[in-house]
């Protein structure tokens, strides 16, 4: 049997509406060998959500005790609700063999990277400002207050796609998409990644 290798860490970012969370929902369900980190959030579910699916939903006490413990990768506070992700979860995943993505923002992506350098960063970006605006006004889900104040942050975090490996433009659902796809293969098959599957053929072949 081949030795087992440890997985890739994704990190994938983008401002609030640009799509994200659509695309990896379409990414996720196709891949088996890619897995979600559930992140730990205060924030109360969003219609349609599910505890251990979309997030782990906390007590802000709940929250901050795991966080005390240091159990957290990395940790935030967005809008007034803290977000947080499972070191162990992680590590136990990786260790198992399986890619992992993070759905983090830049600031959890910096902590992250300090402490997986290692880590692949995708950030997905819309078309145009007015664009994002529209998809946000469309969910239905805020009012024009929130709106705004997301808007705000999303020129703020789109100041930092220089800081991540690849940029995806979700102007086309189905070419950003494929664009996932093909970021995803081509990190799996970088070497020494690749070796690292194949080295019982690769040693014979070389013997």
């Amino acid at each position: 049997m081949s030795e087992r290798h440890e997985g890739i860490l994704f990190i994938v970012s983008a401002p609030s509406g640009a799509g994200k969370t659509s695309l990896l929902r379409a990414l996720l369900p196709e891949d088996e060998g890619l897995a979600l980190s559930i992140s730990h959030t205060t924030r109360p579910p969003r219609p349609g959500e599910v505890d251990g699916r979309d997030y782990h939903f906390v007590s802000v006490e709940e929250f901050m005790r795991l966080a005390g413990e240091g159990a957290f990768l990395e940790q935030a506070e967005v809008f007034g609700n803290y977000y947080g992700t499972s070191e162990e979860g992680v590590r136990q995943q990786l260790a198992e063999g399986r890619d992992v993505v993070l759905e983090i923002d830049w600031q959890g992506a910096r902590q992250v990277r300090k402490v997986f350098p290692q880590a692949v960063s995708i950030f997905i970006a819309p078309p145009s400002i007015e664009a994002l605006r529209a998809r946000l006004s469309g969910r239905g889900q805020d009012d024009p207050a929130v709106i705004e104040r997301r808007m705000a942050d999303a020129r703020s975090e789109l100041s930092h796609y220089p800081e991540y490996d690849y940029l995806v433009i979700n102007d086309d659902f189905d070419t950003a998409l494929g664009e996932l796809r093909c970021i995803v293969r081509a990190e799996r098959l970088r070497e020494p990644r690749s070796a690292a599957r194949h080295q019982e053929a690769l040693r014979a072949m070389l013997a």
